[in-house]
């Protein structure tokens, strides 16, 4: 195959930055791919080439877009309707392989994702439910967001990276109710990722995972007043400040400047970032080769 053909865009809905490579890698593996490239040279197999990526199309297009999900979530017949379209459209392939042993593979690697995308959407339904029933108590109800405009905001950060979406984003009211709100996703065997203002370039916040929880910090607000104490493991005393994770970075330092101090940690983006971003990410600055991390 060309590298000019190899850039080629034959699967529908596919205007993202992953190639029709990346996409049969991701629903049908490898071997897959190399199975395409052989049957291209039969024209035989053109059309059913084309069901081929409409079924992959369809996988693809759900798959990003979450509002599509939400949609095939709340109504279930529409969703069996798409299933049994991209069953149907595999069907034909096989009857049209004329005992074409590379083309039947491909149906099973297709038939089998159509599985695994169907058994995907009916476990997102499942945990959404026990989700909401394990946070009971913990936060409240509105804080718990599984909507398509929620997991868009919070599949990528500065680096506008996507990997995939998360199950949903909670923004717990204060920092009393985190300790409840992670045992009960660990429970689930969630991934949990804190979040402040998304404006790391390093992808600390880039769900990796789909059965991923985004907690947002933003709401833990809380700024202390400026308190000199020794700390522990050092003989001196030092000006110190007690925040919650969701204090914009500029709020300390105006709290240091209003004690006559300097907040020594100022990154770029301060008055955006938040102060558990840059504790997590070990964040300084312009000023961190003078004043340290």
């Amino acid at each position: 195959m060309s590298a000019e053909s190899h850039r080629i865009r034959e699967i529908p809905y596919n205007y993202t930055s992953f190639s029709d490579h990346e996409i049969v890698l991701r629903f049908l593996g490898e071997e897959a791919w190399g199975l395409i490239n052989q049957l291209r040279t039969s024209r035989q197999t053109g059309r059913s080439a084309r069901m081929l990526f409409e079924v992959l199309g369809d996988l693809w297009v759900i798959s990003r877009n979450p509002f599509i999900q939400d949609d095939m979530l709340q109504n279930p017949k529409r969703n069996a309707a798409l299933i049994g379209a991209m069953r149907h459209r595999i069907e034909q392939i096989q009857r049209r392989s004329d005992d074409n042993q590379q083309a039947i593979a491909l149906a099973g690697k297709a038939t089998k994702a159509i599985d695994e995308f169907s058994q995907g959407l009916e476990s997102q339904r499942q945990l959404r439910k026990q989700l909401k029933a394990k946070l009971s108590g913990a936060t409240r109800r509105c804080n718990v967001d599984f909507s398509g405009q929620a997991r868009v905001a919070h599949v990528t950060d500065a680096t506008d990276w996507r990997v995939e979406f998360p199950l949903a984003v909670i923004s717990p009211d204060n920092e009393q109710e985190v300790e409840a709100i992670v045992a009960a996703c660990i429970k689930l065997g969630l991934t949990v990722i804190p979040r402040g203002g998304g404006t790391g370039y390093t992808g600390g916040a880039v769900p990796l995972y789909a059965d991923s929880v985004v907690i947002n910090t933003e709401k833990l607000i809380h700024v202390a007043s400026v308190k000199t104490q020794q700390l522990p493991g050092t003989d001196s005393e030092y000006a110190t400040i007690a925040v919650e994770a969701g204090v914009v970075t500029r709020r300390v330092s105006e709290a240091a400047s209003k004690s006559g101090l300097v907040f020594a940690v100022d990154p770029t983006s301060q008055d955006a970032s938040t102060i558990g971003g840059n504790i997590s990410m070990n964040a300084g600055g312009k000023k961190a080769v003078l004043w340290g991390t």
